[in-house]
């Protein structure tokens, strides 16, 4: 086996998840992942842990039973819930044989789908969970990568020093709590101010998200004013949806367009009236992700963008005792901050054409 995978694995139960003995450990990875998921379910042994390895959940098998089935019917099954509710630790790996194995999933279905997998949902953040990837050759034809390339890329921006990262990151962390009003800017085509206000920023250092590599927050859910275009394209259930823009009025979503594949768009917004409001505002901070793949798990992270996700808002980020933002779904979409940008918080300039005030190369 790669020891590339093992560290991998290690990364997984020891940083991000944490696993000790006792722990009830699922394991949701398709075949593809094969090695991966020996990996882990040997760490877990060693830890004392007991692993249980799932592959429904993943697209080609989600697929075909989506397709099969009236969305009228679709709810959360009994039994799904239960594995959900006595699991400790629950780790997703992504690993495609077929990129677009859901994109024959209509519309309709989905959001139906999301609905009714939102108690299954919430029974799973409640769990110490990890997303994280696998290189399959798939993933690698998405990302315009030779297999070998997509592997060095996976493992370069996966197995690293995460400490390192974390302390990276926490100068933005502490701008972000200490502030109120952000105003983002790029170029004449985004321009877009909220408030987060009592909000409190992640330092993601890899522990729900392997890579990790971001800070983000919530923004106050009526704030939101102005414009702005993602001229990353958004991946979703297998669609690709590029030059997605909105434009907000007292926080919700008034206007939107895409140059393709519109429809997506529109049905993403249409899950359900959260749907149409911020739940997330994240910074790009891991240089080690240096190129666009077609996958949001690493695009979000990389750096010289910032990333917006309209629906549900991380619990984590809201002061105790409050919602925010409530919607089935959480749709991240990314935008270069490379140059003719700025991000500032509360009048400061402290991002400027992807440099951070705290690094050399800023300029005033």
């Amino acid at each position: 086996m790669d020891p590339r995978v093992r560290e991998h694995a290690e990364l997984i139960v020891d940083h991000s998840t944490e696993v000790g003995p006792d722990d009830n450990v699922v394991v949701s990875a398709s075949s593809v992942a094969e090695d991966l998921t020996l990996a882990l379910c040997e760490a877990v042994g060693e830890r004392g842990g007991s692993p249980f390895h799932v592959s429904f959940r993943q697209d080609k098998t989600r697929a075909a039973f989506l397709k099969a089935v009236d969305p009228e019917d679709l709810d959360a099954p009994d039994h799904e819930l239960a594995l959900a509710e006595a699991a400790d630790v629950w780790i997703h790996v992504r690993a495609n044989q077929n990129i677009a194995d859901m994109s024959a999933v209509s519309g309709e279905t989905m959001a139906a789908f999301r609905k009714a997998q939102s108690d299954v949902r919430e029974e799973i953040l409640d769990t110490r969970w990890v997303l994280t990837q696998y290189p399959a050759d798939a993933d690698a034809q998405n990302a315009e990568m030779s297999t070998e390339e997509y592997e060095e890329f996976v493992y370069d921006a996966v197995n690293k020093d995460w400490d390192a990262q974390r302390e990276h990151q926490k100068e933005m962390v502490e701008i972000l709590d200490a502030g109120e009003q952000v105003h983002i800017v790029s170029g004449d085509t985004t321009d877009l101010t909220m408030s987060i206000e009592g909000m409190t920023t992640i330092n993601d250092h890899a522990k729900n998200n392997l890579p990790g590599g971001e800070v983000f927050t919530a923004p106050v859910a009526d704030s939101v004013e102005g414009e702005v275009l993602f001229d990353k394209p958004l991946v979703h259930e297998g669609n690709v949806v590029e030059d997605a823009y909105l434009r907000f009025e007292g926080g919700e979503v008034v206007e939107h367009s895409a140059e393709k594949n519109e429809e997506v768009l529109t049905d993403i917004l249409e899950t359900d009236d959260g749907a149409r409001r911020l739940g997330e505002l994240g910074i790009g901070m891991n240089r080690d992700i240096d190129r666009f793949t077609y996958n949001t798990l690493f695009d979000e992270k990389m750096g010289d963008t910032i990333h917006l996700a309209v629906g549900r808002a991380y619990e984590t980020c809201l002061p105790e005792g409050e919602e925010g933002n409530q919607s089935a779904v959480h749709v991240d979409m990314i935008t270069s901050m490379d140059e003719d940008s700025f991000i500032e918080v509360d009048g400061e300039v402290v991002q400027r054409n992807g440099i951070f005030r705290f690094e050399d190369g800023f300029e005033e």
